[in-house]
């Protein structure tokens, strides 16, 4: 049998956790679409441009996931890939967690 590389604590911390990352994270989302907004065009191409963006920002992970506690690992991952969360936003899980999340994380 696997040994798992997360704790029970990891899952409750990471539910705890994830709404504040989400939040943040499509705060600073509603910043860059203000400023697709505000900057010289037409309306209809910047209508446009917000339109595409907005379709490619709702399918990451920073916005809307599953919540599945075997997916753990690689949400964490995908996290820290689209720039939801740092390294150090990790740093009260457990060693296993943060060593295996190290391991597939993509600088």
């Amino acid at each position: 049998m696997q040994e798992e590389r997360f704790t029970k604590k990891d899952w409750t911390l990471f539910k705890n956790k994830i709404v504040d990352w989400q939040e943040a994270y499509m705060d600073k989302l509603n910043k860059k679409y203000i400023e697709i907004l505000r900057k010289d065009g037409s309306p209809s191409d910047k209508f446009w441009e917000l339109e595409k963006r907005i379709n490619r920002d709702k399918k990451k992970k920073g916005v809307c996931l599953e919540m599945k506690r075997s997916e753990l690992i690689f949400y964490l991952v995908e996290l820290l890939n689209e720039g939801v969360i740092r390294l150090e936003d990790l740093d009260e899980f457990s060693d296993g967690l943060k060593e295996t999340v190290r391991l597939f994380y993509k600088r």
